[in-house]
């Protein structure tokens, strides 16, 4: 059965590209997702459709931790909110849990809240697939193509690596 899960934390772009190139990953919406009381404001995230028995949430969330800065407060976190967002109660917890295992694998405090998925405003669709549209804009190589090159190396089994062949 085909999940869902929003993450934020960093640049849709980067984020869509990260979750595009993993097997299991169904669909990568790009855009803004908005939870509630003091976090209602739209931030930039990307909503994940996988398939949990080839890749776990749990991995979905370490990835998601180690390709944005997970553990860093900074000026932009209103539109850069390091989140993830979780649709009912169940997920939350196993969210939640799945963060405080992963804490073991950082010096830092992790920052990412575990937040309510409210709403998501979709992107332009001229900027969507910005990763996979052109790799070679000088952005997808400074910022991007690092991210990718993570996945390849740290978690090789669950990267989809036809995608990522010009990185080798």
């Amino acid at each position: 059965m085909i999940q869902k899960v929003a993450l934020g934390g960093g640049c849709h772009w980067c984020t869509e590209a990260v979750f595009q190139s993993l097997i299991g990953v169904q669909d990568v919406a790009q855009g803004w997702v908005q939870s509630n009381e003091e976090n209602d404001t739209f931030s930039e995230a990307v909503i994940v459709q996988f398939d949990p028995t080839i890749i776990p949430l749990k991995v979905l969330v370490e990835i998601h931790l180690h390709t944005h800065k997970s553990t860093v407060q900074h000026s932009m976190r209103k539109k850069y909110r390091s989140a993830i967002y979780y649709y009912d109660q169940p997920q939350q917890q196993e969210v939640s849990k799945i963060l405080a295992e992963l804490q073991a694998n950082f010096e830092e405090i992790l920052i990412t809240q575990v937040l309510p998925f409210v709403s998501f405003k979709a992107s332009r669709e001229e900027i969507t697939n910005y990763y996979y549209s052109n790799p070679k804009k000088p952005f997808c190589e400074q910022f991007i193509n690092p991210k990718l090159k993570l996945l390849l190396r740290e978690f090789s089994e669950f990267a989809a690596k036809n995608k990522l062949e010009h990185l080798k």
